[in-house]
């Protein structure tokens, strides 16, 4: 559920309702796209890989300790963020992240953790040539050689590549490593739902089927008009025609910070161009009211909240009784900490309407595999469609190319003289 009322007095009504049949258009857009290959992928997806995904998931979940998860942005980030959001990995076996920069000390802490553990290794890149993954990929190719010697290394790699081509698809092949697809239609921001996120996924114990499910769930609720996914595409355009160019993720449980990072490379690599586009910002209160709340209060008037909440209560821990009241809390004794959390949230959101914030909720139901995929499928759909709106393609990402050709020459990679 989305509700849009603490926005509308920002807006003219008569101008949103136009925006909303517009951003209603482009659905059929989106679908025909050569790279719309999500919108119908929750009920149109390889079932034998899906049934090859879940039987490598069980190899792994058997003999290793830890999976190394080789990628960046979309070929790792979507994975994370649904684990975590989830509650972390339910098993043996622990997930790592590779490859996702360049740094020394984030490489050692990886290395340094696996000690003498048993480890398998999922490399994700359509090409193999990127060069933070493929520097990460060298690392523990040499290390799982050393450890088990080649013919045993290449049963403990999973790579995650382009169907035909690429040189990680030709090592793969000459290798004889199992491997998955990153599908040709399919952007990496948008491919979650497909093996590059699958796999770790489900070593994480997490059941990749529901997830599925709810995303499907989603699209039959989206696919015909957009549903709720325009009237959000056609808000955030008409807030940014007013002045509101930055948007605040807000949400009150702190695993959802990998959900907040997914969310901010899908909005800001798909409508981050021709000097266009809504800023992704993103807060985890109550932590950032400590911080970032001062801003969003009193600072300037250009931006607008959406705030992903939470509908089922969550029994868990309470506020303990104590002898005095030497910090003030008797009032709370007894009290569930997610009844104040969400009692925290809704005065949080009361505070920055009342402070001249536009603010959007989305209701999630519960924090479970239906909910985060119908979340996921709903965020993409909405930022296709915003994306159109807005006159840019939600598609491409032709600026991410700019430090990769400066990097190339300032390192000397042939071809890239300057």
């Amino acid at each position: 559920m989305i509700e849009f009322k603490y926005a509308k007095g920002f807006v003219d009504e008569e101008v949103y309702q136009r925006v909303i049949d517009e951003a209603r258009t482009y659905v059929a857009k989106a679908e025909q796209d050569d790279f719309g290959g999500w919108v119908n992928l929750p009920i149109d997806y390889d079932k034998e890989e899906f049934a090859r995904i879940k039987k490598a998931a069980e190899k792994i979940n058997q003999d290793s300790d830890y999976l190394v998860c080789i990628g960046i942005g979309g070929s790792y980030l979507g994975h994370r963020a649904v684990i975590d959001a989830l509650g972390g990995e339910k098993g043996r076996t622990k997930i790592l992240y590779a490859g996702n920069c360049l740094s020394t000390r984030a490489l050692e802490r990886v290395v340094n953790e696996l000690g003498d553990a048993d480890f398998s290794v999922n490399v994700i890149s359509k090409s193999g040539t990127t060069t933070e993954p493929a520097v990460a990929f060298r690392t523990f190719k040499k290390m799982l050689i050393e450890k088990y010697g080649e013919e045993e290394a290449a049963k403990r790699i999973y790579a995650t590549t382009d169907a035909n081509k690429g040189a990680l698809h030709d090592e793969a092949i000459a290798k004889g490593y199992e491997s998955f697809v990153v599908p040709d239609n399919i952007g990496g921001r948008y491919s979650v739902l497909t093996a590059v996120g699958l796999l770790a996924i489900a070593v994480a114990g997490i059941n990749i089927d529901a997830l599925m499910d709810g995303a499907a769930e989603e699209r039959a609720a989206l696919i015909s008009d957009g549903g709720a996914a325009a009237e959000y595409a056609a808000m955030r355009n008409v807030l940014l025609f007013k002045g509101f160019d930055i948007e605040i993720l807000a949400n009150f449980e702190p695993q959802f910070m990998y959900f907040n990072e997914w969310w901010k490379q899908l909005f800001g690599e798909s409508e981050g161009k021709d000097e266009k586009g809504v800023f992704p910002a993103s807060v985890i209160d109550s932590t950032d009211l400590h911080s970032m709340g001062q801003y969003i209060q009193q600072g300037r008037r250009n931006l607008f909240e959406t705030f992903v909440e939470i509908a089922q209560d969550y029994a868990g821990a309470t506020v303990p009784k104590a002898e005095d009241d030497l910090d003030g809390l008797k009032y709370l004794e007894g009290r569930e900490l997610d009844y104040i959390n969400k009692t925290a949230n809704a005065a949080t959101r009361e505070a920055h309407i009342a402070g001249g914030v536009p603010v959007l909720e989305i209701v999630m139901p519960n924090i479970d595999e239906r909910s985060i995929g119908g979340l996921i499928y709903f965020f993409e759909m909405s930022c296709a469609l915003s994306g159109f709106t807005l006159g840019v393609n939600p598609f491409n990402q032709p600026g991410v190319e700019a430090y990769k050709t400066r990097m190339f020459e300032l390192l000397g990679k042939p071809g890239y003289e300057k």
